[in-house]
């Protein structure tokens, strides 16, 4: 192992994607996986490339929903709450200025843009099933993967917001709980701006919240265990565009603001095990006619 980090592991990633027995012991420890070189820079760009086609079609002026997870105002919208088999943009808390312009290109001013490129998308659709997925899912044990979600993240160069320390199992909640995250960087991110932050081994502890539609369909959320998360703890996940890092929905994690004058756009896609029940109070729905689909084409 050649880690990046003293406490996260980190590898280069095998040609099928399956991980080794030593990188699966590393996963159940720490509860998160850095694999170097999964895909090609030219991968990351073809994929940066479609995400800015898609924003240069995108009217800022019809939508303004802002995504923050330290007020959770988007929780109120339906442009949010109905986005789980849809492509919507989302924008960063900073991107107005008091006369309700951007203070920044499009690109430069967005949050995210989710949750259904995987789906909706070509371009996206063969970035997020590869065998090369398929064979990590199988080596976590997987049964029938499907994946629920796709962001495309941006971090937004001066105003990328923090992202608070949170469990991504807290909001794609499944009974027994299954979801991991599969984060790409398509371009480098580094502690300047703004990488994800780990604390290793913490996923072995509770879950900490519990997020859900209430039978008013209000969003709800329900502190569990109110032990709060030691961000002295945390581990800075540092990763060159084309690593993937894989993380245990239980696995807390974070991502300060980035204030540098360089963006750190990612990827991520969100996977549940299928064998497992969904509930129907999670705030992310899909419609029947888009089934949840695995990584295979």
């Amino acid at each position: 192992m050649a880690g990046m980090s003293e406490s996260i592991p980190a590898y280069e990633a095998t040609q099928s994607g399956a991980l080794t027995p030593a990188m699966l012991a590393d996963y159940r420890e720490s509860g998160v996986l850095i694999l170097r070189n999964f895909v090609s820079r030219d991968d990351c760009d073809s994929l940066k490339q479609r995400m800015l086609e898609m924003v240069d079609a995108f009217d800022p002026a019809t939508v303004k929903t802002v995504f923050s997870t330290a007020s959770d105002s988007h929780q109120a919208d339906d442009y949010f709450i109905e986005s789980g088999d849809k492509i919507r943009f989302f924008l960063e808390d900073g991107a107005f200025d008091d006369e309700g312009n951007l203070r920044q290109s499009k690109a430069d001013s967005l949050n995210k843009v989710g949750h259904a490129m995987h789906d909706l998308d070509p371009v996206f659709d063969a970035f997020s099933r590869t065998p090369k997925l398929a064979g990590v899912a199988a080596s976590l044990g997987f049964e029938e993967p499907g994946i629920i979600q796709s962001m495309y993240i941006f971090k937004p160069p001066r105003i990328g917001g923090e992202v608070l320390c949170h469990q991504d199992s807290t909001y794609i909640y499944t009974e027994p709980e299954s979801c991991a995250g599969f984060w790409f960087a398509l371009e480098d991110a580094t502690i300047e701006n703004g990488c994800m932050r780990f604390i290793p081994g913490a996923h072995k502890a509770p879950l900490r919240k519990r997020n859900y539609r209430d039978e008013s369909g209000a969003i709800v959320n329900e502190i569990i265990d109110e032990t709060p998360f030691d961000l002295a703890d945390t581990v800075p996940a540092e990763a060159p565009a084309g690593t993937l890092v894989v993380f245990d929905g239980r696995a807390p994690h974070y991502s300060g603001p980035n204030l540098s004058d360089r963006s750190r756009h990612a990827y991520t896609l969100h996977v549940i095990d299928q064998a497992c029940h969904y509930p129907e109070s999670n705030w992310l729905q899909r419609n029947a006619d888009l089934p949840l689909r695995g990584f295979h084409a």
